[in-house]
């Protein structure tokens, strides 16, 4: 490809998920220097009405009501997917078949199963040259990229203890309505799978290293919630509110995982420390541009946690951005996502996080459902060489 050639990318779903891409491919030309610029070609929903509204307002081309359609569409060469784990699988498989790139939110399906054949996919289209990638856009946080930078420097040491936590709160209302989150056969899991994916990402990309084995347990507070169809009646919440694990690296480190809807005033509180013999990085999503990091090799009369404001313009993604102290948000990660994506295509390289990577994490999740529903037995992980 040539930095002059554009790319036509078709999504669908436009809600959440769908507006934060939207906000990212409206941006990342603009503020990147990216080999290939996306053209926002088609946005595809069930509803011609609702669609097409939701595409004048996001800025996209045009609307398509099936995704088969946007798949066949000649001016779309990549396929975002932003719409509930059920329908992943489908989409991706089809799409990429059809020699279209893919970017796929997460996590990447519903089951191992599911997970394992869009990778056996995305392999066969990798052959042909076509990309593909799974949105955990917490990895393009600046702070969390350089703290992924400063382990692999070596200046922790070697990882003896990760704490990852993802708090919510957004449904301890057992009064809140039924929605497909909360539905197993459209959401696959619950927190578990919602957020305590991220962080089992984040924990494999920040340290380098893989989770080998897991003991967890999950829990349902709120077992039925009322239709959101005025009707009175409730449905039955068929997966988990919160999840908690303990888990071995493969690097010879203990990991603790907590992941609730449940943690009263606990907006999006993504938390990860990690401790290492050499010293300590703590990193909360709730104060996102900053890094704490703590230098056990200096004298300890005067060590400790220091802050870090990753906003410098040597810190990954920030050349682009503001002068240094001006902080990010939430959409920028969206924004790096693409960007990274769009220069993987533009230079025929392999975009991380894979749907390998995917299916690793898909792994640990299926483990920690399995552990909990045998009293928390300790249940092994397949090591990444042997998906």
């Amino acid at each position: 490809m040539t930095e002059n050639d554009r790319l036509g990318v078709g999504m669908v779903g436009y809600s959440f998920m769908g507006a934060a891409h939207s906000q990212a491919w409206r941006t990342v030309g603009r503020v990147f220097d990216t080999r290939v610029q996306p053209v926002m070609a088609a946005l595809c929903g069930r509803r011609a009405d609702n669609t097409a509204a939701a595409a004048e307002r996001l800025g996209w081309a045009a609307v398509e009501t099936d995704w088969e359609k946007l798949i066949e569409r000649r001016d779309v060469a990549l396929v975002d997917i932003c719409t509930p784990g059920d329908t992943h699988p489908e989409i991706a498989i089809a799409a990429l078949e059809a020699g279209k790139h893919v970017l796929c939110e997460k996590p990447l399906a519903n089951s191992v199963a599911e997970a394992s054949a869009m990778t056996d996919a995305a392999r066969r289209a990798r052959e042909r040259g076509v990309r593909s990638m799974v949105g955990f856009n917490y990895r393009r946080v600046p702070a969390l990229a350089l703290a992924r930078r400063m382990v692999a420097d070596g200046r922790i040491g070697t990882i003896r203890h990760v704490r990852a936590q993802y708090l919510q709160d957004f449904i301890v209302d057992p009064e809140s309505p039924m929605m497909w989150r909360l539905d197993r056969e459209r959401a696959g899991s619950g927190a578990l799978g919602d957020i305590g994916a991220h962080i089992v990402d984040l924990t494999r990309f920040v340290t380098g290293q893989n989770i080998t084995g897991v003991s967890g347990m999950t829990q349902t507070f709120v077992p039925e919630r009322p239709l959101d169809d005025g009707s009175g009646s409730y449905g039955e919440v068929t997966v988990d509110d919160a999840a908690a694990f303990i888990a071995r690296l493969d690097g010879g480190g203990m990991a603790t995982f907590e992941a609730t809807r449940f943690a009263t005033g606990r907006k999006n509180a993504m938390r990860l420390e990690l401790n290492g013999s050499a010293g300590s990085l703590a990193f909360d999503f709730e104060s996102m541009n900053e890094l704490l990091f703590h230098d056990h090799t200096e004298d300890e009369s005067t060590a400790g946690f220091r802050r870090i404001l990753a906003t410098e313009p040597d810190h990954p993604y920030m050349q682009a951005w503001w002068p240094p102290g001006h902080g990010l948000g939430y959409e920028h990660t969206f924004t790096h996502q693409m960007r990274d994506l769009l220069e993987a295509v533009g230079t025929d390289g392999d975009p991380e996080p894979s749907f390998a990577d995917g299916l690793a994490v898909q792994h640990v999740l299926a483990a920690v459902e399995h552990s909990s529903s045998n009293q928390s037995v300790w249940t092994e992980v397949p090591r990444q060489n042997e998906l």
